[in-house]
């Protein structure tokens, strides 16, 4: 009888992040620190800022009111899920892409950034796309936790990839030379690249990465309030105001392509 108890007290909480929000009027988000144009750190406002964190604020006044508080957790690629699981957080916003496993164990929003996977490389580089990097003795960084290196084992077999904690180890490992490529989404590298001129972004897209928000199986209601507030963004021009504030001025970012659904 304990047990029972305990499972259902368990899945009733799991079922009430909704509710949790309505009564608190705050939605605990998770998001990066660490990734630029997307959530980054400010060191002097102590801050996390970026189209994700933007983004969660909106939704979280749209679906709980001006009164409504937007909570940031960092997380990693790696943490991400876990938290969200272990209910320290009620939503994921962390440059997450949709893919059939995760679906598995978490359920998505619509897509709010349609990215796809690149290279960054220092210029000068003979490395020019995916291609180039399928052949023996060539590293390509990435992050651990993430699709990037599943995808480069797909695309180039030949080549040995190097998972880093997250985008700041990985960027420095690439200056140190201890790999050839650093591989990402691409509104992730063009985020490294617009604050170091001496590398930049190649090769175009090879992969579709949709980013959405991701919640716990099972809260389908805060699913639901966040999918009509992303429409209505959409709609009343909110998300096309805040694209555009993030990447707007990003030299060779297609607003357009990042905006599809």
């Amino acid at each position: 009888m304990v047990t029972l108890s305990a499972c259902t007290n368990k899945k009733s909480s799991q079922q009430n992040a909704w509710q949790r929000a309505e009564s608190s009027k705050t939605i605990t988000w998770g998001v990066k620190a660490d990734t630029r144009l997307f959530g980054l750190m400010d060191i002097k406002s102590g801050q996390i800022q970026g189209f994700d964190i933007d983004m969660a604020k909106a939704i979280t006044k749209k679906v709980l009111g001006k009164d409504g508080h937007a909570k940031f957790v960092q997380v990693t690629s790696k943490t991400r899920i876990p938290l969200l699981k272990n209910q320290n957080i009620d939503a994921i916003i962390a440059t997450m892409t949709i893919t059939p496993d995760r679906e598995k164990i978490v359920d998505f929003s619509k897509i709010y950034f349609a990215a796809g996977q690149s290279l960054l490389v220092k210029r000068g580089s003979t490395i020019k796309n995916v291609r180039d990097l399928n052949k023996a003795g060539t590293t390509v960084l990435a992050v651990k936790g993430s699709t990037s290196a599943v995808n480069i084992k797909k695309y180039a077999p030949q080549a040995k990839v190097l998972e880093l904690e997250d985008y700041a180890q990985a960027f420095t490992a690439l200056k140190s030379g201890q790999g050839e490529a650093l591989t990402t989404d691409n509104g992730i590298l063009f985020g490294i690249a617009s604050e170091n001129p001496t590398y930049h972004v190649v090769g175009g897209t090879f992969t579709k990465e949709p980013y959405g928000i991701a919640f716990d199986k099972g809260q389908g209601e805060m699913r639901s309030k966040v999918n009509a507030a992303l429409a209505e963004m959409r709609k009343d021009g909110t998300y096309q105001k805040l694209l555009q504030k993030w990447f707007g001025n990003v030299a060779g970012f297609d607003l357009k392509e990042a905006s599809q659904q």
